[in-house]
């Protein structure tokens, strides 16, 4: 791996397995796939592949924050709303 992309690579990596502890299907299976993933391109050497998978990872964490964070509205608005208002 290219050394200055080595940072952003760990950053994400990091990032991703801690937005994994909240998994709906559990944190083991998270960490499990996720590190599947990145050891199947461990040995790449392109600065603009590596960059490509950066961007897909980092694409990867905002889908991950917004099922999160609609999780969290969902279980809200059941709390406060009832069925019958609807």
């Amino acid at each position: 791996m290219a050394n200055p992309l080595r940072g952003e690579v760990v950053r994400l990596y990091k990032t991703l397995l801690y937005l994994g502890r909240e998994y709906p299907q559990g944190a083991d299976y998270f960490r499990s796939r996720l590190k599947a993933a990145f050891l199947r391109h461990k040995d790449e050497k392109d600065p603009e592949k590596i960059k490509q998978l950066i961007a897909r990872g980092e694409f990867v964490v905002k889908e991950l924050e917004a099922l999160y964070f609609l999780r969290k509205y969902r279980a809200m608005k059941r709390r406060y709303y009832s069925d019958d208002n609807h």
